[in-house]
């Protein structure tokens, strides 16, 4: 190569490197800009519903309650509807897919699946979020750091329609109570229900001592997790049905809905069901019943007020029957009548009965019955069915009730005797 030529490439290299840096300086020093979108140049569509009114793909959702009302139970029956295409608690036809599940709580192998076969659902189109693989090992699943993961292998299995997060401050890595972290950790999972087009399903409790507040400040937590979510679900337990035989009044109903309407919902009933394919296996699932009018504050404020003023009527039962039987037994005659001139029902009495450990004991062939409370719960010496036949005698004569004069023992040794 002669001298001139050198020269030349060594003006062409410098000349290049010079336009290099130029476009990395204007490239370096270049403003941010906003990206803005005008409004007449997007297309309008309509919420893409899962269960009209309910559940919406591309949306988060929240179901909360106080503990005890079956919330999982419930994400299982809703899971299952989506398994099958079947129907919701109105009637409406669901067009699902596959479902996607990620617990800490509950054991996906004996409590999980058992709930969604109980609720018929496929379990083949279930898929339980156990953790992330990485560098051969296998560590819990981060929302934070594994939702691309997730989202590529969900898109693989195509037809997402529902993804439950049970519970959802799962997916909160930071405070659950700032609104700053609440968002962060949930944004993720907002993020995927839009890629996924699937409607997602987060589980919580209502913080304790809220009763009478407004719902949405009940769920438990920061603020933000109502307000992240687009629909917010309550469920509920009337204490006023509950009883010895007859199950509690349930209900769920909307609290909060920012893309359609609010209030009402639906009775249900949660029911234990034995697995036919597999033996010696339970699982509880839901049974839904009518649907209900009302705005979820004024359905929760009455369930509240009624199992508080149950609550309180139980307990002044149970101090009125223990007043009846703390100085030995008493005639269920006597003990009816006297309760129906306080006012109090029948149901409520044998409830307190049921709740001071007292027994029913039975005079004789064709006597009546007596109750009476266990030996500590007496104020005086114990007078059992096992005690002496003198002093039963003259306990139960005491009550002056017919039939229960004369009585006649049958003696099981020199003290002890028997009235039944």
């Amino acid at each position: 190569m002669s001298r001139g030529s050198y020269e030349q490439m060594l003006e062409q290299l410098d000349a290049e490197l010079e336009l290099t840096s130029e476009t990395n300086l204007v490239r370096r020093t270049a403003p941010p800009e906003v990206q803005l979108t005008q409004a007449s140049t997007l297309k309008i569509v309509a919420v893409r519903w899962l269960w009209p009114g309910w559940l919406a793909r591309g949306k988060f959702h929240v179901l909360a309650g106080t503990p005890g009302t079956g919330k999982t139970t419930i994400a299982m029956r809703w899971a299952a509807t989506c398994t099958t295409n079947g129907r919701f608690p109105d009637g409406t036809h669901c067009r699902g897919g596959n479902v996607l599940i990620w617990t800490g709580e509950d054991d996906p192998a004996d409590t999980l699946a058992p709930r969604l076969l109980a609720s018929g659902a496929d379990l083949s189109r279930v898929y339980f979020i156990q953790g992330t693989t990485e560098a051969g090992k296998l560590r819990s699943f981060d929302p934070a750091r594994d939702i691309h993961t997730l989202e590529r292998q969900a898109q693989a299995i195509g037809q997402i329609a529902l993804l439950i997060v049970d519970p959802v401050v799962s997916a909160v890595a930071g405070d659950g109570h700032k609104a700053g972290d609440v968002r962060r950790g949930l944004q993720p999972l907002v993020d995927l229900a839009a890629v996924l087009d699937c409607a997602v399903l987060g589980i919580t409790h209502f913080s304790k001592g809220t009763a009478g507040r407004d719902p949405l400040e009940r769920v438990t937590g920061s603020q933000a997790f109502g307000a992240l979510a687009r629909v917010v679900i309550v469920a509920a337990k009337d204490g006023t049905d509950a009883g010895d035989d007859t199950p509690a009044r349930r209900f769920v109903a909307r609290c909060k809905s920012n893309i359609g309407p609010d209030g009402g919902g639906f009775d249900y009933q949660l029911d234990q069901a034995a697995l036919p394919d597999h033996p010696n296996v339970i699982a509880s699932t839901v049974t839904w019943g009518q649907a209900i009018e009302g705005t979820a504050r004024d359905l929760l404020g009455a369930a509240e007020v009624n199992e508080t003023s149950d609550t309180d009527e139980r307990q002044d039962a149970v101090s009125f029957l223990q007043g009846l039987l703390k100085n030995g037994p008493v005639a269920m005659l006597s003990i009816e009548a006297d309760a129906k001139g306080a006012g109090y029902a029948w149901r409520t009495i044998q409830r307190a009965k049921k709740e001071l450990g007292a027994k029913a004991i039975k005079t004789g062939l064709n006597g009546g019955w007596v109750w009476a409370l266990p030996a500590e719960g007496r104020q005086t010496t114990p007078k059992s069915a096992t005690q002496k036949a003198g002093s039963l005698r003259e306990n139960l004569a005491a009550f002056g009730q017919p039939g229960l004069h004369g009585i006649n023992p049958h003696q099981h040794g020199d003290n002890d005797v028997e009235v039944f």
